[in-house]
């Protein structure tokens, strides 16, 4: 049993895993003025409410694109299952060809997207991850990640909407009554969801001709379902995508605890 941590700039996704199988996960907003002591509490917490011994976790792993909650985090995963979880980053092997400029620029979440595509899909792939940013990877035939893109996220975009206008109000983000709206909150709600609907359906398209052809698309990240059931283009949700590429991470680097 293994804990694997998936650190964002909003929230932060913690599951417990038995081989492939996912016993529990939760969902926390990321707070970065925290302590290892406050996020130790928070983690004997979960596991008392899922009635799991936290002493029975035999390791962790961890990626996070908020460096200042690295240590922290690693601190508090020791604390509370004493074990020393491994992070992602560029001491670990990840089985991954990064044909990037800069290689080491590229965000720990989306070479873990990448790794657990890859051993579920055929290539190429093409893998959305709908968070605070929305973000895109793409992996070519070869299982390269030869690059993508990174766009405003959708809460992102409505917050900056909302507060850079002085007449339009915050918005939840539930489906638009209709395409073209009557009012200014359903032209808001429709602008949003059907807006990045098109921005998917329309980058899909691009990417396609790019590449002479296309084989899968993969949405992950806390946004999806706000999104894809409106986008034309056939898109496979993944949500727990993140997951399983840690815990592949983990099995192919745990030597390095020993």
């Amino acid at each position: 049993m293994i804990l694997v941590i998936d650190v964002g700039n909003t929230n932060i996704v913690v599951g417990c895993m038995e081989g492939n199988e996912i016993l529990f996960t939760a969902r926390y907003s990321t707070d970065r003025e925290k302590t290892e002591d406050d996020y130790a509490l928070v983690f004997m917490n979960m596991f008392q409410f899922n009635g799991i011994d936290p002493k029975k976790v035999e390791g962790g792993i961890i990626s996070s694109v908020v460096p200042a909650l690295k240590k922290v985090l690693k601190l508090a995963v020791a604390a509370v299952t004493g074990k020393t979880p491994l992070l992602v980053g560029p001491e670990l092997d990840v089985g991954l060809d990064i044909e990037m400029d800069n290689p080491g620029t590229v965000g720990s979440d989306l070479i873990v997207d990448a790794v657990a595509a890859i051993a579920k899909y055929p290539t190429p792939i093409l893998i959305f991850d709908m968070g605070t940013a929305t973000t895109l990877s793409v992996i070519d035939r070869d299982q390269k990640y030869i690059g993508g893109m990174i766009m405003p996220g959708l809460i992102l975009s409505m917050d900056a909407l909302s507060t850079k206008t002085s007449q339009l109000p915050r918005i939840s983000l539930d489906a638009p009554e209709q395409l073209i709206g009557k009012n200014t909150i359903n032209c808001m709600k429709a602008g949003a969801i059907y807006g990045n609907a098109a921005m998917l359906d329309g980058i899909i398209d691009r990417v396609e001709d790019e590449l002479g052809g296309l084989g899968t698309v993969l949405a992950t990240g806390g946004l999806i379902g706000e999104v894809v059931p409106f986008c034309r283009r056939t898109i496979i949700v993944e949500k727990d995508l993140m997951l399983y590429g840690l815990q592949m991470l983990y099995e192919r680097n745990k030597d390095l605890l020993k």
